[in-house]
């Protein structure tokens, strides 16, 4: 099955599983499912292909982007909406599912990338519904996840990559092209 057919399919079978009135419960439900759809497929698919590399490499962005969220969230103990533990920031579901969108999109394009964004936006989306994060603890698990997906992956055709970079004095996209 093709990357975009996978990842299109398990989000509209998740959006149109989503009552319009859902429970705080059952929007924590429905990101722990978003949630492992995407890092499922992302694990899935380079292992589909017979990618061992692309495995290995997404692997790497999960367990880094889960150990810099754990850091953070050890650091910056915010309390949650709900009150429930002081675990707040940044959003791990998020965090994570962004990871696995970004490995997706960098090493098979955005035909593979986009669904995958898309659920795990839905992800960082429920979080916020299940009052379990804010908004600002989303954003920030999706920068670091975006950054983990990206920074530790690479393309699986090398001809042309590109990789967003930042500094203290400003910042771009490098571009580079083997003919």
């Amino acid at each position: 099955m093709r990357p975009v057919l996978l990842t299109t399919t398990a989000l509209a079978l998740m959006l149109s599983a989503t009552p319009a009135e859902a429970s705080k419960r059952g929007w924590a439900k429905a990101s722990d499912i978003s949630r492992d759809l995407v890092v499922g497929f992302s694990l899935a698919l380079p292992a589909y292909h017979g990618d061992w590399r692309g495995l290995g490499s997404t692997g790497l962005a999960l367990g880094v982007t889960g150990a810099a969220t754990a850091g953070l969230k050890y650091a910056i103990p915010e309390t949650r909406p709900d009150g429930s533990d002081r675990k707040s920031f940044p959003s791990g579901h998020t965090s994570i599912s962004f990871a696995a969108a970004a490995s997706l999109h960098k090493r098979y394009g955005w035909q593979a990338g986009l669904p995958a964004y898309a659920l795990a936006s839905f992800t960082g989306l429920a979080r916020v519904k299940a009052d379990k994060h804010y908004v600002h603890d989303v954003i920030a698990g999706a920068a670091l996840g975006t950054a983990g997906g990206w920074l530790l992956n690479s393309k699986r055709n090398d001809k042309v990559e590109w990789l967003p970079w930042a500094s203290h004095k400003g910042g771009g996209v490098s571009l580079s092209m083997r003919f």
